[in-house]
């Protein structure tokens, strides 16, 4: 016998996703006033309202947003390649009606909707099919070669979360194994591309070359070779407190100095002594911070288990969805998300080799911190409209007059 059940509680979003929420929230304020002796600025309010907007919206109408987003991300990322502000000795920002806007952000959540659409539709009886895959990795190679001058680490963060998803739905292990060889050899052609750009002029490693800068109206350095010698530094076998700290590896000298400050338990939350001398103490270095306040078990491992949690629970939804469209959604969320976590913590604590992450909801700033929201709020928007309860008959995505093509069965046979 089929039990009505009323529209509200058909309607709830996942209560274990916004405690998670909640607590990197509280980590967030706490330790970016730690780490900033300024006011928090005004545009984190914001994220509240994008996540809980979003997670209002049924999950089938981010089908249309991803049509529309493909080609507004890529000009987004051609015009701050072109006419972006300079940040780093790269265009990263560019100002759109008085926001900067950080298109390594925007694209993150681009590609997620992107794939997530392309793999639902080409789903076949066993995997997907040649056309979904090529799609995957053409967008992966336009938005990686768009985004080469920013750096390596946008480009693995697309690829490992391409290789997750194309996993999630369905494709072979073998098809798989040869897109990661492609990566590999377009990885390689780009950072050889990039090493013959940067040194037309210069000389190696130390040489430094400037260009006008029109944001600062002067002039900017552009390293040459910053991959190699990030590489170089990175496998050098020296102990690190051996080597003296420089302009080159100040941060993670001082990030390594405020994790031994903060030890197993901690100096207290504001207590921290480094982050007044760690550069991007309150962004990208914002971990070692943490650690140093909360301590290693606390601050170090508990926020760790925290976003692996995220990933955990996303695979629970994901599981009990019945159609491929908001498996793939919730699941590619999660994971560049929880991707994005480990690359930050991984270069914080030196087993990755240097590059800029936001820590996704701590770290202080504007479009990463909106985009990640967005994320969560896609993912609450599954848990409301796609999960199908298992003590209960509910109405299903095929009753709520889904489009034809995202009719595909959840690909993971878990549902």
């Amino acid at each position: 016998m089929e039990i009505e059940v009323s529209e509200k509680e058909k309607r709830r979003s996942d209560p274990y996703i916004w405690g998670i929420i909640i607590i990197l929230y509280i980590v967030s304020v706490v330790e970016v006033y730690s780490a900033i002796s300024r006011e928090i600025t005004g545009g984190d309010v914001y994220s509240p309202i994008i996540k809980y907007v979003t997670s209002q919206i049924h999950y089938k109408w981010f089908k249309v947003l991803a049509y529309l987003m493909i080609p507004l991300t890529i000009v987004l990322l051609v015009s701050i390649l072109f006419w972006g502000d300079t940040i780093n000795g790269a265009k990263r920002t560019i100002s759109v009606l008085g926001v900067s806007l950080q298109g390594s952000e925007v694209a993150k959540v681009t590609i997620v909707l992107a794939m997530a659409t392309v793999l639902a539709k080409t789903q076949i009886k066993h995997g997907v099919n040649m056309k979904g895959v090529l799609w995957v990795v053409g967008l992966v190679t336009i938005f990686s070669a768009l985004l080469f001058t920013q750096g390596l680490t946008n480009t693995l963060l697309f690829i490992g979360i391409s290789l997750c998803m194309m996993l999630i739905g369905g494709v072979e292990l073998y098809k798989v194994l040869g897109i990661l060889l492609v990566y590999v050899v377009l990885a390689l052609a780009v950072m050889q591309a990039k090493d013959l750009i940067t040194e037309v002029k210069a000389q190696p490693e130390t040489q430094e070359v400037t260009v006008p800068d029109r944001n600062e109206g002067d002039k900017v350095i552009v390293r040459s070779s910053t991959w190699k010698s990030r590489l170089k530094d990175f496998f050098d076998p020296t102990p690190e407190y051996e080597k003296e700290t420089t302009h080159k590896n100040l941060q993670e000298h001082r990030a390594a100095m405020a994790m031994a400050h903060g030890g197993i338990t901690g100096v207290g939350p504001g207590n921290s002594r480094e982050s007044s001398r760690l550069p991007l103490a309150f962004s990208d270095y914002i971990y070692a911070i943490i650690i140093e306040d909360l301590g290693f078990i606390v601050g170090g491992v508990g926020l760790l288990v925290a976003y692996l949690m995220i990933l955990a629970r996303a695979g629970l939804i994901a599981r009990r969805c019945t159609r491929a469209f908001p498996a793939l959604l919730v699941m590619g969320m999660a994971v560049m998300i929880v991707l994005q976590a480990l690359f930050n913590m991984a270069i914080v604590v030196g087993v990755f080799p240097v590059s800029g992450q936001p820590l996704p909801l701590i770290s202080k700033g504007g479009t990463s911190i909106w985009m990640m929201s967005f994320g969560f709020g896609v993912m609450l928007s599954v848990s409301r409209y796609a999960v199908k309860d298992s003590g209960k008959k509910i109405k299903t995505e095929k009753e709520n007059d889904l489009p034809e093509d995202l009719q595909a069965a959840n690909p993971t046979n878990l549902a």
